[in-house]
């Protein structure tokens, strides 16, 4: 791990893998760099994966500002530029999908490929609002353990959340989220939830496109999925059942399958779907 000084912030930055294409992976919300340690360990034979802990989350700075998804899509930029490799394969989950969306309209040069897992291109819907409102409050003055119990039902399917077999998965994934700072955190929650859309600007993504959801997931129905699917011209869906949100956390292998198809039929020039 190395902390960098990106776009007015120190960041962390992790690395592995010594491939001859890079890998940046972008996190999901609540969560760090560890969410992707999976598909890194699937991975890192073909590429050089770069993850980065989003500002005010995992063991990134908790900055003041800039917790909109417009400033952290030039915080990816900054971190894809400084690695001086060429066009990078960029891969987001949940908020770190919304991320990348940004970036591959922002800068579509930097890009060779775009997988966007369990996100959405949408706004916030406004009757959750009000609920991300006080589950923000309750976090940053009480504590993310506090919340943690609720959240459970927006993350994980019913499955991952009553069979005792997962107690052990469950509560590892619940701790990176209480390892983050309450304050970085609640600043990270009111950039996502006050996000616009960018539904009717991705018809302009051009690249290889992946799109990754998951049938029971909560917080990014499939739906927003489909939407996406339908305006990003040549991009494939792929439906990953019997999972809720965090499909990393609930199908990892399932997920690494799908990812090792996907990069694989890049290297052999197929168009997707």
């Amino acid at each position: 791990m190395a902390k960098h000084a990106l776009n007015n912030a120190s960041l962390n930055v992790v690395e592995s893998g010594t491939g001859d294409e890079t890998l940046v992976l972008l996190h999901g919300l609540l969560f760090s760099h560890r969410m992707f340690d999976a598909q890194v360990a699937a991975l890192q034979s073909r590429f050089r994966c770069v993850r980065m802990d989003f500002r005010g989350q995992g063991d990134s700075e908790v900055t003041r500002s800039g917790y909109d998804l417009d400033t952290l899509a030039d915080d990816a930029i900054a971190l894809i530029e400084s690695l001086d490799c060429g066009p990078v394969n960029l891969l987001g989950f949940s908020m770190g999908g919304m991320v990348a969306q940004r970036v591959a309209l922002k800068r579509p040069d930097l890009l060779r490929s775009l997988v966007l897992m369990n996100t959405s291109a949408e706004p916030e819907p406004i009757s959750k609002r009000p609920r991300f409102a006080l589950l923000n409050l309750v976090a940053r003055f009480i504590g993310l353990k506090k919340v943690a119990p609720k959240i459970l039902p927006i993350l994980f399917s019913e499955r991952f959340i009553e069979d005792p077999a997962y107690l052990e998965e469950r509560e590892r994934w619940l701790a990176m989220v209480t390892a983050n700072d309450r304050i970085g955190v609640s600043r990270a929650v009111h950039g996502v939830v006050s996000r616009k859309s960018i539904l009717e600007r991705i018809h302009q993504i051009q690249l290889p496109t992946l799109i990754i959801a998951a049938d029971q997931d909560r917080a990014t129905p499939p739906a927003r999925a489909r939407n996406m699917q339908e305006r990003i011209d040549g991009s494939k869906l792929v439906m990953i059942e019997d999972s809720g949100h965090m499909t990393t956390a609930e199908k990892p292998d399932e997920v690494n399958r799908v990812l090792e198809e996907f990069y694989a039929s890049l290297s052999s020039g197929d168009r997707q779907d």
